[in-house]
């Protein structure tokens, strides 16, 4: 299973990613809101974890969750802002309270993940009742970047898992040539 490698921590945080993605405006687009909680899951050196803390503001918190030390590491080393909280993972044992966050973000991660059912119950786990989900990832498609074709999942895979995992009011959309957005609600029942 393909893992992003921490040896390209850099490339994560390009402007020219920053230009394409516009991550400010995906989190706005998908509700995320002053004094919001936030796991950013797979967080990495911070891309979207960042642009989250201006966001949520000096009442709201993001958790930016990864599984891989040197990517806190990288994080840490950019000395993010105070509501930011690095949390080293395991991929289906996430260290948050049961109902911690408003909103569970999803970037570039579900297609890494080995048990992906048992990875989106622990993301539900973690969210409060009616918090908002945002899932990103690679269209299915052949690229010279990006994972391998055979390791992405198309949009309809993932609608499935999420149904499966029991998240509701689904809505896909692309996000650019490359990658895809999928909202989502945790049920407040």
């Amino acid at each position: 299973m393909h893992k992003y490698s921490p040896e390209k921590i850099e490339r994560l945080l390009r402007s020219a990613r920053v230009r394409e993605i516009k991550p400010t405006a995906v989190l706005k687009d998908a509700g995320l809101k002053k004094g919001d909680s936030i796991a950013d899951v797979g967080a990495g050196p911070g891309f979207f974890s960042v642009p989250a803390s201006r966001i949520v503001g000096r009442d709201g918190t993001v958790y930016a969750i990864d599984t891989q030390k040197e990517m806190i590491e990288g994080l840490e080393r950019q000395s993010p802002p105070l509501n930011v909280v690095p949390v080293l993972s395991g991929e289906n044992s996430i260290p948050l309270e049961k109902s911690a966050v408003d909103f569970a973000l999803v970037a570039y991660v579900l297609h890494e993940t080995d048990n992906k059912a048992r990875f989106l119950k622990e993301i539900r786990r973690i969210m409060k009742p009616g918090a908002r989900l945002l899932i990103i990832d690679w269209k299915k498609k052949k690229e010279e970047h990006g994972p391998p074709i055979e390791e992405r999942l198309s949009i309809k895979t993932v609608e499935g898992l999420l149904r499966k995992a029991g998240f509701r009011s689904l809505k896909a959309s692309p996000l650019n040539d490359s990658h895809y957005r999928v909202k989502g609600l945790k049920p407040s029942k």
